[in-house]
């Protein structure tokens, strides 16, 4: 669908949008004051929606599929990044974040083939899992505000970051609506 495509659109300009961020990372070899917890959100929210996607959970998921498989594989290219140039203290922090990111994911998946044994109820459990990730996800840049506060300055809170969060929501809404998914 034209909607379901353009969102795919809009998500790649999501998950490319910190690049610059960590460009700049890379040539500083430093993560400054950056958070890692947006990136471990987001491959949780991807990972999540990637399972949703599935033939044994929801039907024709592929655009779903495709485009959180692309943002689960950026995600880790940029935590990758910023475990190599993290301190030690932050570094521990996103290892412990992403392990028990990894715990999260196999329990629910486990849970949901193990307890849900129609379409309809796998689709309604992980749907709404992955609805509470999204909201995670997208609050989670917002983990910065106390040092936007304190310095005065947006430097750390990206605006591309934010306006492709505006708009990827907008049309994955419209999407949602247009195919009758209240969890997208």
């Amino acid at each position: 669908s034209v909607d379901g495509g353009v969102g795919n659109i809009t998500a790649v300009a999501l998950f490319i949008s910190p690049a610059p961020t960590f460009w700049r990372i890379l040539r500083m070899k430093s993560t400054q004051d950056y958070s890692g917890l947006p990136y471990v959100c987001t491959l949780f929210n991807c990972m999540l929606w990637v399972f949703y996607g599935m033939p044994f959970v929801k039907t024709n998921g592929m655009l779903i599929i495709t485009i959180n498989a692309a943002g689960c594989a950026i995600e880790t290219v940029y935590l990758l990044i910023y475990l190599i140039y993290a301190p030690k203290l932050a570094k521990m922090k996103v290892l412990r974040m992403l392990g028990a990111v990894l715990a999260a994911f196999a329990m629910v998946v486990a849970l949901t083939m193990l307890l849900a044994h129609t379409h309809d109820a796998r689709t309604t459990i992980v749907g709404s899992v992955c609805v509470v990730v999204a909201v995670a996800m997208y609050v989670s840049p917002l983990s910065v505000m106390k040092l936007v506060i304190q310095t005065r300055s947006v430097e750390y809170m990206p605006f591309l970051l934010s306006l492709f969060v505006l708009i990827n929501s907008l049309v994955w809404m419209l999407y949602a609506v247009a195919t009758k998914d209240i969890f997208i």
